[in-house]
This record gives C-alpha cells, sequence and structure tokens, in this order.
C-alpha cells in the first residue's frame, strides 16, 4: 500500500491506496486558519481492521502539523480518543 496526501490549502488528506489504485484507508482535515487544522474524519477499509491502519494515518497526519508548526483540533471520533490516550500527542492538540 502506498501512502498519499493531498492538500488544497482548504482541506486535505492521507490516504492509502492497494497497487490497484484503490482507495482504502483515509484521515481527512480542514483547515481552520493558519495555524490550526480540523481532523474530521477518518475510514479504513474492513480488510484493514485492527491492523493499526487508522494509526499510521493518525502519524501522517502528527507528523505533517509539527513540520507545519500547526495545531489539530480533534472532531473526528478515532483522532478525539487517541488524543486522550496517547500523551505523545499533546504538542499538536489544540
Amino acid at each position: 500500500m502506498t501512502m498519499q496526501h493531498q492538500d488544497n490549502g482548504q482541506k486535505g488528506e492521507f490516504f492509502q491506496l492497494n497497487a490497484e489504485g484503490v482507495r482504502l484507508a483515509e484521515m481527512s482535515y480542514l483547515w481552520r486558519d493558519e495555524h490550526s487544522i480540523v481532523a474530521n474524519h477518518t475510514w479504513v477499509d474492513d480488510s484493514l481492521r485492527g491492523q493499526g491502519v487508522a494509526r499510521v494515518l493518525l502519524d501522517h497526519l502528527v507528523e505533517f502539523a509539527r513540520e507545519k508548526h500547526l495545531k489539530i483540533i480533534p472532531t473526528c471520533s478515532y483522532v478525539e480518543v487517541m488524543f486522550r490516550r496517547d500523551k505523545t500527542l499533546v504538542d499538536v492538540q489544540a
């Protein structure tokens, strides 16, 4: 699987494709302002659930936020839960 990232300045997403180019997982965000993004959606295909794919997506989002000095506002339930559980993410949490 290949990790991809798209961002048009208003919204963006990290997603994984299989060898045929079919999307199997995604995590999307919206730009709130120049300092913060809203993590609003996570989806993983049933065939990949329980394999840590959502965490890989979150790790890419967090790396992006750290590189750009952004804060993440979690409205997606997965991201909200992970922010509560993993205190290493506190630096990017809004």
